[in-house]
């Protein structure tokens, strides 16, 4: 087992530049040793966020969307839009757009189906309409391909970053309904069913194979590890938790760390994988301006620490020197709410 530090921390104030929203790859080499991200899902933009000026104290260097910005729920791009829109100018998150850079993938409510995969028939529109929301040039690749996934790379002095964020929406696999009344769904056939799609599954190889990075984190809105609590998480289609773990152990890429959201409940959770020489964290920071408060408890194998069920935003500080990174849960008034430390 890899030496882990679990303890609480004080509210870091990094002294650290920002990036404008906006921008699609950010190559330049940046002068200092650590980088800074802070992410967050579950965000009802007709619910007051507390939150935004807490995470624009932390000067991180990249915002990410871990899904739900909005809950829209309807199949009228129009109407997601217009909802997309009054997100964008409410002050607290506006003024964070003017100093950080912003990237994200998006989840059920704001693709517009709750629980919705391959199967929703507007989200070629819907697609569009969340590119629009982020910034995305016409004329980049991502507006022709099929699905939001995409990479970035973040050059620092002492190494570098990249953000894989992924697509668990667009080609997503119907989802087997439980037999367990207690429960929402259930494990499909193990070979049978997808959450990326042949073509993201593609990318996403050719990606952590040829990754060179210090650092490489796997943005996805729906839980990795988590798989007993009846709801969506990858561990309804076991192979394809089977395929990622392989892949992050075949590629030998450094230092892999899953952002995930969904779930209105934040937790780590963490598996050891044979011949990697780290263990595969599942950072899950949910929710930003509602969360699951009658929470009461629900099985996890693979939970590090207390469950938080307070409104919250991840943040990872990633020391490039050390190669030691330090995950924070942040509440309200920038509270601390938990914490882990892992090297790398």
């Amino acid at each position: 087992m890899s030496a882990l530090k679990r303890s609480f921390f004080p509210f870091l104030l990094m002294l650290l530049i920002g990036c404008k929203s906006g921008q699609i790859q950010d190559q330049s080499v940046r002068s200092r040793d650590s980088f800074t991200i802070a992410f967050g899902s579950c965000n009802k933009h007709t619910i007051k966020n507390k939150l935004w000026d807490d995470v624009l104290f932390a000067r991180p260097d990249v915002w990410i969307w871990g899904g739900d910005i909005i809950y829209a729920d309807t199949d009228k791009a129009s109407e997601i839009a217009t909802m997309f829109n009054i997100q964008k100018e409410i002050p607290g998150y506006k003024a964070l757009c003017e100093e950080v850079e912003v990237i994200g993938t998006w989840d059920d409510h704001d693709y517009g189906l709750n629980d919705g995969g391959v199967e929703f028939s507007s989200k070629a529109a819907s697609q569009q309409v969340f590119l629009d929301f982020m910034d995305v040039p016409e004329d980049s690749p991502r507006r022709n391909q099929e699905g939001v996934y995409t990479s970035y790379t973040y050059k620092l002095s002492s190494g570098t970053v990249k953000i894989l964020v992924l697509d668990t929406r667009y080609f997503r696999s119907a989802l087997t309904p439980a037999e367990d009344s207690k429960k929402r769904y259930q494990p499909g056939t193990y070979g049978q069913g997808t959450v990326l799609g042949e073509k993201q599954w593609t990318w996403l190889e050719e990606e952590l194979n040829n990754s060179k990075a210090d650092f490489n984190l796997i943005v996805s809105s729906i839980q990795f590890l988590s798989n007993e609590h009846g709801f969506e998480t990858w561990g309804n289609f076991p192979h394809e938790v089977d395929k990622l773990t392989a892949l992050v152990k075949e590629s030998e890429a450094k230092g892999v760390i899953i952002l995930s959201g969904d779930r209105h409940i934040s937790e780590f959770s963490e598996i050891e994988l044979p011949g990697v020489s780290y263990p595969l964290i599942d950072f899950t920071s949910s929710g930003l301006t509602h969360v699951y408060s009658s929470y009461s408890g629900e099985p996890n194998p693979y939970r590090q620490g207390e469950v938080i069920s307070e409104i919250s935003f991840g943040l990872l500080t990633l020391d490039l020197n050390t190669r030691e990174v330090l995950m924070q849960m942040v509440g309200n008034h920038g509270k601390i709410l938990n914490a882990l430390t892992q090297q790398y």
